[in-house]
Order: C-alpha cells, then sequence, then structure tokens
C-alpha cells in the first residue's frame, strides 16, 4: 500500500484521571496537526465528547464511541469507523482513542495489529493517565473489599499496558511527592517507558505525539516482541536511573500482550453505569450539595453531566471523582435541553439516587 500509515495514540486511565481535560488541552496545542478523536465511554451518554466540542477546535474532528468498550469482541462501530477515517487519509494526520476508565487499552492495539488495519494504521504509543492524588492516598491499592480489588487490578493493568504514564492533577504537589508517585508507577509497572508531568492537565505534544515507539526504523512494521529484538537506535538504555520527576524517567524492557483482556467487570456484575435524567433547570448550588452528599452515601467512582441553569446563565457542568465534587457554570455555553448525570459504581443504588437528587434539589429527576 502505497499511502503512509496513520499514527494512532491511545490514551487510558481509569474513572477521573482527567483523560478528557488534558485531552482537550492536547488537541488545542497541536494545530499543526489534523487529528481526529474517538471517544469511547462506559455509559449511556457520551458526556465527554460534548465536553470537548464545546471549543471550536479547527482540523479536529470528533468521533463518540457510546455503549460499548472501544475494539472489544461486540463493539461493532470501531473498525467501520477506522476504515472511514483511512477513506479520508488526506485529510488527517494522526488519530487520538480515549478509551473507557473502566477499559483496557490492549483490545485497540490487537485491532491496529488485525488484518483491516495492519496496513492502514500504526499504533504510536499509548499513554496512561493517572490522578495522582488518589494515587498517592492509596486509593488503588488493594483492600479487603470486592471494590478495592477490582480497583487495583485494573489500574495495575491500564500502566503495563502503556509505553508512557502521565502523572496529572500535580500542581499543588511537592517534588518529594512527586517523586514518590514515580517510585509507586515503576513499582507497579516496571515496563513503562517515560512518566511525563502533566502541570495544569497540559503536554507537551513533542513529549506525546509523533513518537515512533512501535515502529522499527526503516521496516515499516510495528514491533511488540522481546526488547533484545529492537535495532540499537530503539533499545532502552541500560541501568538508566531514575530522573527528578520533571522529565522522562528511566527506560526499561517493554513489550505489549497480543491478547484481548477481557474487561474485568465481565467477571464482576458489581460495576454499573447508568444515566439520570431532569427537564428542569438547575440551582448550581444546591446540585452541588446534592451530589457532594450523594458522594459521600452512595459507592460511585465517577460522576459526570451537565444541566441548564436556573438563573438562564448556560450550562452546568458538573465533574465528580469519589467524593471530590467541581461543578463549573458556562455562561457562553448554550444550556442542554435536559440534565444528564452519569454514574458510575460498584453496586450502586440507582432508585436511591433518583430520591435523593428529587429531595435535595428540589426538582424532579427519573
Amino acid at each position: 500500500m502505497s499511502s503512509p500509515r496513520i499514527p494512532v495514540t491511545v490514551l487510558t486511565g481509569f474513572l477521573g484521571a482527567g483523560k478528557t481535560t488534558l485531552l482537550s488541552n492536547l488537541i488545542r496545542d497541536s494545530k499543526q496537526r489534523r487529528l481526529a478523536i474517538l471517544v469511547n465511554e462506559f455509559g449511556e451518554v457520551s458526556i465527554d465528547g460534548t465536553i470537548l466540542r464545546t471549543d471550536d477546535k479547527a482540523g479536529v474532528e470528533i468521533h463518540d464511541l457510546a455503549n460499548g468498550l472501544v475494539a472489544y469482541d461486540d463493539d461493532e462501530h470501531f473498525l467501520p469507523t477506522m476504515l472511514a477515517l483511512w477513506q479520508r487519509r488526506q485529510q488527517i494526520d494522526h488519530v487520538l482513542i480515549e478509551t473507557s476508565g473502566l477499559a483496557l487499552p490492549s483490545a485497540v492495539m490487537e485491532q491496529l495489529q488485525g488484518p483491516e488495519l495492519a496496513e492502514r494504521f500504526v499504533l504510536d504509543a499509548t499513554l496512561a493517565v493517572v490522578d495522582t492524588p488518589l494515587l498517592l492516598a492509596g486509593d488503588f491499592d488493594s483492600g479487603h473489599g470486592q471494590q478495592d480489588n477490582a480497583v487495583a487490578s485494573l489500574f495495575r493493568q491500564q500502566l503495563e499496558n502503556a509505553d508512557i504514564v502521565v502523572l496529572n492533577k500535580i500542581d499543588t504537589l511537592t517534588d518529594t511527592a512527586m517523586l514518590q508517585a514515580e517510585s509507586t508507577v515503576r513499582e507497579l509497572a516496571p515496563s513503562i517507558r517515560f512518566i511525563e508531568l502533566a502541570y495544569q492537565a497540559k503536554l507537551d505534544t513533542r513529549l506525546t505525539l509523533g513518537l515512533h515507539l512501535h515502529e522499527v526504523s526503516g521496516s515499516g512494521h510495528r514491533h511488540y516482541g522481546p526488547v533484545s529484538s529492537l535495532p540499537l537506535n530503539l533499545r532502552p538504555l541500560a541501568n538508566q536511573a531514575l530522573l527528578d520527576g520533571h522529565s522522562h524517567g528511566g527506560l526499561a524492557a517493554h513489550s505489549h500482550g497480543l491478547a484481548t483482556h477481557k474487561h474485568f467487570h465481565e467477571q464482576d456484575p458489581g460495576w454499573q453505569s447508568f444515566l439520570i435524567r431532569s427537564k428542569d433547570a438547575q440551582d448550581a448550588a444546591r446540585l452541588l450539595a446534592a451530589v457532594e452528599s450523594i458522594a459521600r452515601e452512595e459507592a460511585l467512582l465517577r460522576i459526570k453531566g451537565h444541566a441548564a441553569s436556573a438563573d438562564g446563565q448556560g450550562r452546568l457542568t458538573l465533574q465528580a471523582v469519589r467524593q471530590r465534587v467541581q461543578l463549573q457554570q458556562e455562561p457562553e455555553t448554550a444550556a442542554p435541553r435536559q440534565a444528564q448525570l452519569v454514574f458510575i459504581g460498584y453496586h450502586p443504588s440507582r432508585p436511591r439516587i433518583v430520591e435523593r437528587l428529587r429531595a435535595l434539589t428540589g426538582t424532579h429527576w427519573q
């Protein structure tokens, strides 16, 4: 095939790591590249896709892949979407894929090696975004309950499948804390190649796009085998010591498995996601207080959504990671027709959450 393959960057990371914010900043700073973005979410609607479309980004097209796990066996949309992008390859320089917070990137990696895509696309790099304060707080450690163990298992696997780990939400952390975070990451996943820091959820595009980490120089083929078979110019540096956390860490031998990891919640039906809607406009303070109360009461890992502001001043956008809730009012943004909140957690009670939302906001939810 005469046309060069299109590079693909995969963005993975646990629920609430900040993937969408980081991705929004990344594509805003990549004006020299014509990008195609595939956004996959564990939920009924694409809240993240809506967020990414808020700003006018010339040269960027966004595709929502909701209601499923991107590139997994039952995903009927991933392959046709990628092939459609290939048909317009003259208008696309790079593809970025944001996986859902409860998925592994290995399914995408395997599909890129399949007969339909291998000659059209090439994996550039896989980035795993980490909520650094939660990492330092031990929220991804194994515990005594099923939820703790499920979270720890998925988090570790996301790191193990990454080339680059991005330490996000670090703006208030000390150098000592960041060194501890880097040490923890390398203990969990010794094979990662780089650790990058995202101040204000921003990454240098030179360190994240166009890295060619899976393409051997001159051959046009990807490399997924033992590091010893790499040409010298792509081999890790031997005995490279950790740096100070503000630049690339030491490189280590790294290879990706080819078998698709079955999503862990297929074996553990406790993971659930549901959407709750309201046709009523919402008071910002009451909505924030309501969600903060619910986050303390229910086993929820992620809440996100939007609503029309009761004061008529645009849209309310809500993001919550565990018990940390943020609400922003965007007066210049068109208000949505109805409020939509996605809740993701471990055995959460939808009827109880609906009842609490009604009581605490004074509006009707269903």
